[in-house]
């Protein structure tokens, strides 16, 4: 994602050049974000740098040449006084920063996201890799069960501008979102959100499907409920809790892969990092072949690849 940066202006001669409660001096915007860390020393630098250049619109690197040139006036997006408030409510109430700014960068992407919709990942960004590094790619027919926020399906079809997408969610709210982040990539013409679960609103197209993506709740009860209160309170148990051991939404997704894959088409999915073999099972069992396993950033296997039979 491109984000707009605040860019240091060229010294004035007055000494007082900001006018206005956006635009602050360096060395002001530097002593602002010292005293946050101080006050509140279970936040992170990181995060409230993040907050900087998605909220004020400053990147990193301009955060750093302010060091450079202390009484440069400063232009942001948002005031000191809004900024440390969206900090204090992200500390205080465990709000997620992406639902205090309603939107989240993933690849290159802005994507709008609210409270009911779950935050995009950057693990989930290597399940587009991959579908883009498929052989036969791009397919005629694609479809994402379990779309969310849209993320996977608006980068597909992006990058597969003469495909035909289907996205399939059964949440309401997130249905309206993944419908908002696709017409403003000017995509909803080239995919269709679908409500339902998992392959059901997808049955007049069984057997056609070239290619299916998915990034289910995978994540077992128990370890759901020892989660950080920013991800258990906040985000949609929906779209994580994958029941007792996590593999309910994937035995769902194996079962019905055969039937409703083309013949020789391709199926990748996303799961919990210790599930690559109950899920290779899976889809062994569902007749699936050419099964494969790939890593995530961190090197865990987190996703796993299969083909119906031609």
């Amino acid at each position: 994602m491109t984000a707009v940066n605040a860019q240091p202006s060229p010294l004035p001669n007055s000494p007082d050049p900001c006018a206005s409660a956006d635009c602050v001096t360096a060395e002001a915007l530097l002593a602002w974000r010292r005293s946050l860390l101080q006050q509140h020393p279970g936040g992170s630098a990181a995060e409230l740098d993040w907050l900087l250049d998605l909220g004020g619109g400053l990147g990193w690197q301009a955060l750093q040449q302010l060091h450079l040139h202390p009484q440069r006036p400063v232009v942001l997006q948002r005031s000191l006084v809004a900024l440390a408030g969206l900090w204090q409510r992200h500390l205080q109430e465990q709000i997620p920063l992406q639902y205090l700014l309603g939107m989240c960068p993933w690849r290159d992407l802005s994507l709008q996201v609210a409270p009911g919709v779950l935050i995009p990942r950057a693990e989930t960004e290597l399940l587009v890799e991959l579908a883009l590094q498929l052989p036969e790619a791009p397919p005629g027919l694609w479809a994402d069960l379990g779309s969310g926020s849209g993320a996977l399906a608006v980068a597909l079809a992006r990058a597969w501008p003469h495909s035909q997408g289907l996205a399939v969610e059964l949440s309401d709210v997130a249905r309206q979102q993944a419908a908002v982040n696709l017409q403003a990539a000017e995509l909803a013409a080239r995919v269709q959100l679908l409500a339902g679960s998992w392959w059901q609103p997808l049955a007049p197209w069984w057997g056609q499907l070239q290619l299916v993506v998915a990034n289910p709740p995978y994540i077992p009860t128990a370890v759901w409920a020892r989660l950080e209160p920013g991800v258990r309170e906040h985000e949609p148990r929906l779209a994580l809790d994958g029941g007792a051991d996590g593999l309910d939404a994937l035995r769902v997704i194996a079962a019905g892969a055969r039937a409703a894959l083309a013949p020789g088409g391709g199926l990748l999915l996303e799961h919990h990092c210790d599930q690559a073999d109950a899920v290779a099972a899976l889809l062994a069992a569902a007749g699936l072949q050419q099964l494969g396993r790939h890593h995530d950033l961190e090197g865990h296997w987190r996703f796993a690849s299969a083909r119906a039979p031609l």
